[in-house]
């Protein structure tokens, strides 16, 4: 890209996995579209979406659109491959982010290769969000494990180091999380980092918190990826 930042600052690749977004995705592109012309790149890896009339309309958006079997492990780990920034920054297809987020990032990773996420508000305005998004930054704070929605950081060097993404089909960010706070501590940047609520507007509120920390509490006992999988997509909503 011709806008490349300054020798003396390093430059966040922006890998976003998409399948079948809508104007979710339009609009975290155009969000982002500022820290295209500061001179960071975005990566686009789609898991195979049916309008692809859509997809191809993004293409202007971004500075790689890539295609990948579907799965985020398998796109994330795909957009990091032909990545060509310092820093890896991986974002949810429905994220709303903050002008100086990508400086905040560069500042946290600093000279010595770390990695971290930010703090999250659940789109919603039920009052019941405010205390679900608590919870989440104050576990991920107090337990070092990130969570997809967080909008994962990490310095090119320490995702080499760990390999990536678990090819998993669910609980890729809390198993690269555990690997990488083996290697150092997540820093935890305030944000906050917006992500859309559907999922739990969907599902029901009550019975989204409930499912996701049961399947974080059998995941910790040991379950499969696969069998988790298998119990989330039988949830209705």
């Amino acid at each position: 890209m011709s806008n490349r930042p300054d020798s003396d600052t390093r430059m966040l690749s922006i890998i976003i996995p998409c399948l079948n977004e809508g104007q979710g995705l339009q609009r975290c592109l155009f969000d982002l579209q500022a820290m295209r012309s500061a001179g960071h790149e975005l990566i686009l890896v789609d898991g195979g979406s049916s309008d692809q009339g859509l997809i191809g309309n993004m293409e202007s958006y971004v500075d790689r659109l890539l295609h990948a079997s579907p799965g985020r492990a398998r796109q994330m780990n795909s957009g990091a491959l032909h990545a060509s920034g310092d820093v890896y920054w991986f974002l949810h297809a429905d994220s709303r982010i903050s002008d100086g987020m990508d400086c905040e990032i560069l500042a946290a990773v600093g000279s010595k290769p770390s990695w971290g996420r930010f703090d999250i508000r659940l789109s919603g305005s039920h009052s019941l969000f405010r205390v679900i998004e608590r919870m989440m930054n104050w576990r991920s704070r107090i337990s070092g494990i990130a969570t997809g929605d967080q909008g994962i950081f990490v310095h090119r060097r320490l995702f080499e180091q760990v390999g990536g993404f678990p090819l998993q089909p669910l609980m890729e960010d809390i198993e690269i999380s555990r690997r990488l706070k083996r290697l150092a501590l997540p820093v935890c940047l305030h944000g906050p980092l917006v992500t859309s609520s559907r999922r739990w507007e969907s599902k029901g509120i009550v019975r989204t918190m409930l499912l996701m920390w049961m399947l974080r509490f059998a995941y910790w006992l040991g379950v499969k990826p696969k069998h988790l999988a298998r119990l989330y997509t039988l949830v209705p909503g």
